[in-house]
């Protein structure tokens, strides 16, 4: 059982791997109190004034105590992450890495004028919305009542976000940032006059990128992510 565990564990890509357990043990710590979430959110004086460079990377690992907030986020971020990963990211890491670098950038930059101190969240959305936008066939189903095509998913997280209480400029800041990578990667590039702005620097490429793939690595398919009922989609004329 233990070694079937730890094999499904392995077969998990290393980028979505790495930033869910990193999210999982952020919370466990906080939940046997080894740490507290004052120690971990972003707070810009804390950063430029103390040199508490780390809260830049803590804000985007801790979503909240566990309940259902914490398992929501954290199916929706492994299966959306998995599947960019295994999909269009498939063969280049060091691709999905500079997404990484370039979403949270951004984010901490917009974060910082509207006052947000978690941006794990914003960071899922953004994730979700640029699966949707490269994935536009995909038929989802959500929570059984709700069918649409994959593009109105964000939004639909948004609305179901509003309905519990949250404020919802956490997943319009997720959805803009999704935005601007989607257009300056897939969109302005073939536009009239247009090009690549976002080219993934040597040193990232030298780090992450595998020379050859395994020919028998087994994917998550895309068209029926993770086998949960959550947002599960089908893909027209499949």
């Amino acid at each position: 059982m233990a070694c079937t565990l730890q094999q499904e564990y392995l077969q998990i890509p290393v980028v979505t791997r790495a930033y869910t357990t990193a999210c999982v043990l952020t919370t466990a710590a906080v939940q046997l109190e080894i740490i507290t979430p004052f120690q971990l959110y972003f707070n810009p004086d804390l950063i430029l004034r103390n040199y508490q460079v780390w809260r830049l990377i803590t804000n985007f690992l801790f979503f909240g105590p566990v309940g259902f907030n914490f398992l929501f986020n954290m199916i929706f971020l492994y299966r959306y992450c998995r599947m960019l990963e295994e999909g269009s990211f498939r063969g280049r890491t060091a691709d999905f890495v500079f997404m990484f670098l370039f979403g949270g950038l951004l984010m901490t930059i917009f974060g910082t004028f509207v006052s947000l101190v978690f941006l794990g969240q914003a960071f899922t959305i953004m994730l979700v919305y640029v699966w949707s936008r490269r994935n536009p066939n995909v038929r989802m189903n959500f929570f059984g009542l709700l069918n649409f095509q994959a593009p109105f998913l964000p939004w639909v997280l948004m609305g179901f976000s509003l309905l519990l209480g949250n404020s919802i400029i956490v997943d319009l800041l997720g959805i803009a940032v999704g935005h601007v990578y989607f257009f300056l990667e897939d969109v302005f590039p073939n536009q009239p006059g247009g090009g690549r702005w976002l080219r993934t620097p040597s040193i990232i490429k030298m780090l992450f990128d595998t020379p050859e793939e395994d020919a028998n690595y087994n994917p998550l398919p895309e068209e029926r992510p993770g086998g949960f009922a959550w947002g599960e989609g089908q893909r027209l004329g499949g």
